[in-house]
């Protein structure tokens, strides 16, 4: 069996994720709406930052390196707060376009990393349960287990990254189902 001859799979598996990720996203706003807030006084925040000028990239406060981490006023620094760690974009209203471009490469990218899985680990006469299977954890990595690393290293809410993982066990499930559906027969 060749990666070729998982083409059909390949592709309507991402296109199907791609769907439920916008139904999950748009339609479902209970879901992720509260994972993200506002500051109270937005302004002023967003004032301060003006006034640094900084560049995009991801910035951390209180900034210190491990050479100074023990540093007293550092330390102080961290027992009055705020600790975070803040992403900041190039100004101008975000282009959504891109955002779903590169989401659905990703959706692709998971399906093929699927795919390659499955040609080297299954028979070309694999059961659906063996399909199924193989499909859905290497599908499982690609789309749940990542989040976890926001939890530990980026001080995102453990409760964000359950529910993005939940939602990675959607498209988890339909990967699976789609490849086992498609599966060629040779």
């Amino acid at each position: 069996m060749s990666l070729m001859s998982l083409w059909l799979p390949i592709f309507l598996s991402a296109v199907f994720v791609f769907v439920a990720s916008s139904v999950i996203n748009m339609a479902l706003k209970f879901w992720h709406a509260p994972d993200y807030r506002g500051f109270s006084n937005e302004d002023e925040v967003a004032a301060a930052i003006r006034r640094g000028n900084p560049a995009p990239g991801v910035y951390a406060m209180p900034f210190c390196s491990h050479a100074n981490f023990k540093d007293p006023a550092i330390q102080e620094k961290f027992r009055l707060g705020p600790i975070a760690k803040i992403n900041l974009s190039a100004n101008g209203m975000p282009n959504l376009g891109k955002f779903l471009g590169a989401w659905f490469v990703l959706c692709l990218l998971v399906s093929v990393a699927c795919a390659g899985l499955t040609v080297h680990a299954l028979p070309p006469h694999a059961g659906t349960h063996a399909i199924f299977h193989t499909v859905g954890l290497a599908a499982l990595l690609g789309y749940s287990f990542g989040e976890v690393t926001n939890s530990i290293w980026r001080m995102q809410p453990w409760i964000v990254s359950i529910k993005y993982a939940i939602d990675g066990l959607v498209y988890t499930l339909i990967t699976a189902a789609t490849f086992v559906w498609l599966w060629p027969v040779a």
